[in-house]
Order: structure tokens, then C-alpha cells, then sequence
């Protein structure tokens, strides 16, 4: 008999692997999945407390958990509906110093469920390389990329769509272009998005053409009032694209960043910009510092957000001159050289409690001033 195979009590069946997703050879089913929702921004959750829609059952969850605090004295465990932004593709959050804090909300989801409420990612999320097409979504977004020639592959429409003016024209005018328009699930949309709201609509777009920076500022030095905003290391790409469009909205010819530790013009910045990424020059620089002194230099009086600044943003004189708004990040603001390098610092007055404002909001009303100011000089 050779070797032991005659053995009493041998193994006939092979030893079972490890269970999917516990590690071993199937711990990359777990990858890419994103942290988990907090209780307040799941639907499903009784501590929900987003902006959208109360889902019925998760009604029923909180009512059910007032009657019995009510029953046993003590406080409702429950959210506070409408109270904390949700939904994708917007600014908020958190308050922070300067210019602000941003961020949105943003999270793993399970399978699309049909009911109103938080966009979440249905499934895993990809990091497509930096220079990899991007998925323009949103029907605003994509018919202003449209409508400004912007270079797309492709048009990837929803099976069932509701088909309006802008759906109509969006698909009239790739047809027009060449574009090949391919009609896809709404769940193979989901994942092609990686859950973001894209409204039964995506444009497949070449990574973003930037302008060259010293371009753009001899572009806006020609304009009768030059207006350049710069963004000191602001990393959420919907900051980004909500300050993209203040500047479209107040007359701004031009948006630059930095290369490194920012956020650039992604398929979410273009989103949250509503189109407007296809309007404005946006520039990135190798070193931030030295392109405000390169503006200082050129004729601009560079200012800086700040929330300790010496001057009152209504009592900016320098307003109605060339003029480059410099908005910090959202943790910590601007930085020390920025700051140094600012002509000025100028504060919002507010006259609650409120530390500071988010990032893009604050951008938003600095133009707002800076375009009321050099209306009543006109």
C-alpha cells in the first residue's frame, strides 16, 4: 500500500476556504466598498436627518420611538429631518475658519431602493487614473459642455428617462456632433457614476483642458474690471465647482488652483458648477505663492478671505480695481505664505455666533459685493 491513502478516517472532501470576504483569498471583495454611512444620513435610519424626503417606514420608525419615549419619560431618540444636507453634489457641512469648511455628504449605499432620499454609491467605486476619460452627469452640466463644444466620446443615456427640452436638445446636439449616443440600464449607469445623481444622463469627456495661468491673467487684464479668484489648497471638488460658478455668475474671467494637495476639475466639480466649468478659465499652478506675486506684479491687489482679517468686506475700496480674491481651504484656511503674500485680509461681518461660512459660500458673497460695488461705480 503506498503512502497512507488507505487510511482510516482520511479527508474525501477538500477543507473549505475561507468565507468570501473575511480575508484570504477573498478579501478583495471588501475593496473599494467606502466607509459606512453615519446613522443620521441613512434613510433607513430612525436618526436620519437629511434634506430629502422622509422615507414612509423610516416615518413610521421615529413616530414608533416618540410614542415610547413618551411612554417610558425620556427623550426621543430620533433625527431631526431637513436638518443636515444630504443630498449629492452640494456644499455644506461643517463651518471652518477664513474662507470656510466644506464638504458634503458622501458614502456607501446598498442596492438602489426606488425611495427619495441621500445619493449614495450603490456598489464599489473605482480612482480612475488622472488622465482617463471622466463621466460629465446632470442635465444642466452636460448640456452647458454641449453647448460650449466641449470634446465627448460619448453620450450615455438611461433606459425609461423623462424626456424634457434640455434631454431633447442634448441628444439632438450630440447627433449634430457625431457622438455616439448609447442608451444604457439605469443600474449600469449607477455604476458607471458610482452613484452620483446623474439624472438618467452622461457625457464621456477627455480629462479637463486647463488654461495656461499667465493666459488667462493677461485675458482678464484686458477686461474694463479684472476679477481672478484663487483657491488656496481647497480639496472638495464641489467646493470647487460652486465657486467656478459664483465667479461665472459676478463677472469673474478666471479661477486658478494649485497642482498638488487640491482638488481639479473632475465630473463632480463639473457637476456641482452646473455647466459653468465650460465658461470660466480655470487655471493650475505649480506654486500658488508665486503666482499671486506675479499677479501683484501685473497690477492686481490681491485679497484674502480670512475670518481674523483686519478689513471689513464692506469697506473694500480696492473693489472696484483689478482685483484677485484669494478663498482658503476648508480646514485650516490660508496659509501662512498665502497670507503673507495677500495685499490685505478682509472678514465677512456676521452678526450671529456663527464661527465662519463654507468655503464656496463665502466665495459667493465676496463677489456678490465686489459685483455690487462696481455697479454703482459704472
Amino acid at each position: 500500500m503506498a503512502g497512507n491513502s488507505q487510511r482510516r478516517g482520511r479527508r474525501l472532501t477538500p477543507k473549505a476556504g475561507a468565507p468570501k470576504g473575511s480575508g484570504g483569498k477573498n478579501r478583495g471583495a471588501l475593496a473599494g466598498r467606502g466607509k459606512t454611512l453615519p446613522a443620521d444620513e441613512r434613510p433607513w435610519h430612525k436618526a436620519y436627518s437629511g434634506t430629502e424626503k422622509l422615507p414612509q417606514r423610516t416615518a413610521w420608525k421615529q413616530e414608533k420611538e416618540r410614542r415610547a419615549a413618551a411612554e417610558e419619560g425620556r427623550a426621543a431618540k430620533i433625527g431631526q429631518p431637513g436638518s443636515k444636507d444630504t443630498t449629492w453634489g452640494k456644499g455644506g457641512g461643517r463651518g471652518a475658519p477664513a474662507a470656510g469648511r466644506g464638504g458634503a455628504a458622501a458614502g456607501r449605499g446598498g442596492k438602489p431602493t426606488g425611495r427619495t432620499g441621500p445619493r449614495v454609491a450603490p456598489g464599489r467605486r473605482s480612482n480612475p487614473a488622472k488622465d482617463s476619460p471622466e463621466l460629465l452627469v446632470g442635465r444642466n452640466p452636460v448640456l452647458e459642455a454641449l453647448r460650449a463644444q466641449v470634446p465627448a466620446t460619448a453620450l450615455y443615456t438611461a433606459q425609461g428617462i423623462g424626456i424634457d427640452d434640455r434631454v431633447n436638445e442634448i441628444v439632438r446636439t450630440a447627433a449634430d456632433r457625431g457622438i455616439a449616443i448609447l442608451e444604457v440600464s439605469r443600474a449600469e449607469l449607477d455604476r458607471m457614476t458610482g452613484g452620483v445623481l446623474h439624472q438618467g444622463i452622461g457625457l464621456q469627456v477627455p480629462p479637463f483642458a486647463y488654461e495656461p495661468f499667465e493666459d488667462m491673467a493677461a485675458a482678464a487684464l484686458e477686461h474694463p474690471c479684472p476679477l481672478l479668484v484663487a483657491l488656496d489648497g481647497v480639496t472638495d471638488p464641489r467646493n470647487l465647482g460652486a465657486v467656478i460658478r459664483s465667479a461665472a455668475a459676478f463677472g469673474a474671467q478666471g479661477v486658478f488652483v494649485p497642482e498638488r494637495r487640491a482638488a481639479g476639475i473632475t465630473a463632480t466639480a463639473w457637476r456641482t458648477s452646473a455647466g459653468a466649468a465650460a465658461r470660466v478659465p480655470v487655471a493650475q499652478v505649480t506654486n500658488l505663492t508665486r503666482s499671486l506675486k506675479a499677479c501683484r506684479d501685473a497690477g492686481f491687489t490681491v485679497v484674502g478671505l480670512d475670518a481674523d482679517g483686519g478689513t471689513d468686506l464692506y469697506d473694500l475700496e480696492a473693489a472696484v480695481g483689478p482685483l484677485v480674491v484669494v478663498v482658503g481651504s476648508e480646514g485650516r484656511g490660508l496659509s501662512r505664505l498665502v497670507g503673507e503674500t495677500c495685499d490685505l485680509t478682509v472678514r465677512i461681518p456676521m452678526v450671529s455666533d456663527v464661527e465662519s461660512l463654507n468655503a464656496s459660500v463665502a466665495a459667493a458673497v465676496t463677489l456678490a459685493e465686489v459685483a455690487r460695488r462696481r455697479a454703482a461705480e459704472a
